[in-house]
């Protein structure tokens, strides 16, 4: 065990190491500017696909498709990444995550129109997508496409479950004493139940679990700004100052601020992953950039919102403290270690609003993870079915290795599967960023032909022969009348 734990933390080292961290906020910028700033400009058209999306009888909607994909990024990660980012990185790596949100929603909209854009249609009618199929249709490089399968089917598929799991049982275990093994074994058969179904029960079930969750979190952190709102102004300030080393206490970890807040941003809002677009190109749209606007639109909602509510959970109630120069030592009011983030916030809670709070939390956590894990199997039995071509017992194979891994989270230790979620991200943003730095000009035209479209008074369609992009499936076929 010991010679695995060493061999995952020295791969997630050289994966994670400073040169991704710029990949990750060059490219947002990147694309941020070229399309001057859609996430801007476009916000309330993003809105308005939301609102007034299309409805689908062959694949999901795209707000079932916005509801999964938020489901898959409102997680675990919401509480837990923002705890480890603050142990690790200060207050700074908040604002870090701010910037990786607003910046990689463009990359949201990148990936996810070109999952619409090269996706497919299997037999029942359903459509498959994501970097693998975009990478072999458009890059046509087979190989790369193969080793993006392999990596999504490594990582959400069976590196990142056990977290997620872990942190519900452990949940359960502060608030009520329940027995982890017990609480793991029967979360894993009702996931298994829902993920049988395939993505159109995934994209039904998250389309009403994924706000209720949301507006019950943030309602929490409201009721702590309330009881806390004479310190907010404080606790701004420390973030910013923190998070450029202006703060004396920060000042020698800037360099933790950014990589923390970057690398926990990017496992929370998944934007530049590539995991979002495998679950958008599901959705049934006129044009692939109605579906990547309504993508980035998600990333605000996970990392602006939610996951500033975390914070303010954390930072407000007194949990977090300084000691030293350095500020490199916290207390944390008794939780011994990181691996116990969602415990740090839970406790946060308990702290500012009573120990009725920590209860609640444990109920929401039931569905941030159970949104989670509904998209993170999706995203493994996609690249599965890319691989082996739709094989239904390679599927089939994938559904019991999926659950397996994510209760094999209540058998190790904390710190041991956050190092194997981390490396499941790493590997999908390296190989996705790459490809759709690639593509982007396929993907600023896309933006630009819906954009012409709308100012023409239309109402966008996609014509697939005017980008060069052969249409076999007939997966557009419906539109070209229109």
């Amino acid at each position: 065990m010991e010679l695995f734990t060493n061999a995952m933390n020295g791969l997630n080292d050289i994966l994670w190491s400073m040169p991704l961290v710029f990949l990750c906020l060059g490219a947002g910028l990147w694309f941020s500017i070229r399309m001057k700033f859609p996430q801007v400009r476009l916000f309330k058209e993003m809105v308005h696909l939301l609102v007034h999306g299309e409805k689908s009888d062959t694949g999901i909607t795209p707000f079932q498709a916005f509801a999964a994909t938020v489901g898959s990024r409102v997680g675990m990660g919401n509480i837990a990444s923002v705890a480890t980012a603050i142990f690790f990185g200060g207050p700074g790596a908040v604002f870090w995550m701010w910037v990786i949100a607003f910046i990689g929603a463009s990359s949201a909209f990148m990936e996810s129109a070109l999952a619409q854009a090269y996706k497919t249609k299997t037999g029942n009618g359903e459509y498959l997508g994501g970097p693998a199929y975009f990478i072999e249709r458009a890059l046509k490089c087979k190989p790369y496409a193969v080793l993006f399968a392999i990596a999504t089917v490594l990582g959400p598929g069976i590196l990142m479950p056990g977290l997620h799991v872990n942190s519900i049982a452990s949940t359960y275990e502060e608030a009520f004493g329940a027995n982890m093994i017990v609480v793991g074994a029967i979360f894993c058969v009702v996931l298994g139940l829902v993920v049988c179904g395939g993505i159109k029960r995934i994209g039904k079930i998250a389309e009403y679990m994924a706000p209720i969750m949301c507006v019950v979190y943030v309602i929490m952190a409201f009721a702590v700004i309330g009881s806390h709102i004479t310190a907010v102004p404080g606790v701004l300030k420390l973030i910013v100052t923190s998070a450029f080393g202006i703060h004396p206490i920060f000042g020698a970890v800037i360099g933790s601020a950014i990589s923390w807040g970057v690398k926990r941003g990017i496992y929370s809002n998944e934007a530049g992953q590539g995991s979002g677009a495998i679950v958008s190109a599901a959705a049934e749209c006129s044009h692939p950039a109605k579906q990547g606007l309504v993508q980035a639109f998600s990333v605000y909602i996970d990392t602006l919102i939610v996951c500033t509510a975390s914070a303010l959970i954390i930072l407000l109630s007194g949990c977090y403290n300084t000691v030293g120069p350095d500020g490199a030592t916290m207390l944390t009011e008794g939780i011994p270690g990181v691996e116990y983030g969602i415990r740090w916030a839970q406790n946060a809670l308990s702290v500012s609003l009573g120990t009725w709070a920590g209860k609640l939390l444990a109920i929401v956590i039931i569905m941030f993870v159970f949104t989670s894990l509904m998209g993170y199997y999706y995203q493994a039995e996609a690249n599965v079915r890319y691989l082996f071509k739709g094989n239904r017992p390679a599927v089939l194979a994938m559904r019991g290795i999926f659950l397996f891994s994510c209760f094999s989270g209540v058998l190790v230790n904390g710190q041991i599967i956050w190092t194997m979620g981390d490396t499941g991200v790493a590997m999908m943003a390296w190989l996705n960023i790459v490809a759709i730095l690639l593509l982007s000009k396929k993907g600023f035209a896309l933006l630009r032909d819906y954009e012409e479209q709308k100012k023409a008074g239309k109402d966008p369609v996609f014509h697939p022969g005017q980008f060069d992009i052969e249409d076999t499936d007939g997966v557009w076929d419906k539109y070209q009348n229109l």
